[in-house]
């Protein structure tokens, strides 16, 4: 039978038309989400399709516009506000962790705020430290909140519709370099369990845990590993924040070996959380030490060739 190919971006712009589509509840709100370009076309014709009061433009006013589309959840909207790149969402922290993640908690869980953020990270074409930070473990850490990062298109729009009808905030995170990878993507409303990691490549020896981009460093790794007859396992994050650890630990007790690997900084980063639960949990079957791949502590320059030292 033939399969159905979407690029990742393509994907992502299906789950909101599908999910606007289903539920008049659901808008759009956010800094060139009509633009021609349509945040690297995740939302194109789509304000054409649904107009301007479903689609919206907003100012560069991050944490106001925010704020707007948390009071409108509280009422009964569903919305996805884009905030393009993660750095930008950076200036609406009150609103997000104080307003948004804690709302259901201080009432008791009688109210809701049913609000997901759509945010890029990545480096690329020098865009320089306040366009290219991976920032996603600032997120994680944050109780309320629940944190998404797809790595294949299938996964992309069916986290997305999940992370749209959660009744929850969440962030759903994208990585640039993704945006262009093409895969199998049904053409149905769709919904991928957030929370749940994925086995991308069953092994024996070594288990390599990757989240977003990583995971196609990951796999070619194990390619690379496999000519020298070692059989690594790659389980697929999809989502930091709930992290059911189960699927991790299961390989781990199999292959004894760990390396996580992360687009974000070292220091602090995911990886030392992943690290951390399966020394907790499992501790006797670790063979040897943990490893950790992740970005020097260092800003991203603006310069490409230095980047690529960096």
């Amino acid at each position: 039978m033939h399969k159905r190919n979407l690029k990742f971006h393509e994907a992502i712009r299906e789950a909101i038309d599908l999910s606007m589509a289903e539920d008049l509840d659901v808008y759009l709100i956010g800094l060139g989400v009509a633009d021609p370009k349509g945040v690297f076309g995740t939302t194109l014709g789509l304000q054409q399709k649904y107009g301007s009061n479903r689609v919206m433009d907003m100012p560069i006013s991050e944490n106001g516009v925010t704020g707007v589309a948390i009071g409108s959840a509280l009422v009964g909207m569903r919305p996805i506000i884009s905030h393009q790149r993660i750095d930008f969402a950076i200036t609406s922290m009150d609103q997000i962790v104080n307003q948004a993640a804690n709302w259901h908690y201080m009432f008791g869980g009688q109210i809701s705020v049913p609000l997901v953020v759509k945010i890029v990270i990545g480096r690329g074409w020098g865009q320089g430290p306040q366009h290219s930070q991976s920032l996603q473990t600032y997120f994680a850490h944050v109780p309320g909140l629940k944190v998404v990062m797809p790595t294949t298109p299938y996964d992309a729009k069916g986290l997305l519709v999940s992370s749209i009808q959660d009744n929850n905030p969440v962030i759903f995170i994208e990585h640039g370099w993704l945006h262009n990878i093409s895969g199998h993507v049904p053409k149905s409303l769709y919904h991928v369990p957030i929370g749940q990691p994925k086995i991308i490549k069953e092994g024996k020896e070594i288990t390599i845990v990757s989240i977003s981009y990583m995971t196609l460093e990951a796999i070619r790794a194990a390619e690379i590993l496999k000519k020298d007859g070692i059989s690594a396992e790659i389980i697929d994050l999809r989502t930091l924040k709930p992290l059911d650890d189960r699927i991790i630990l299961e390989s781990v007790r199999k292959t004894g070996r760990l390396v996580v690997a992360d687009t974000g900084w070292l220091t602090a980063g995911f990886c030392t959380e992943v690290i951390t639960r399966v020394v907790e949990k499992a501790f006797k079957y670790i063979k040897s030490p943990p490893k950790r791949l992740a970005l020097s502590d260092c800003p991203t320059p603006t310069s490409p060739a230095v980047a690529n030292f960096i």
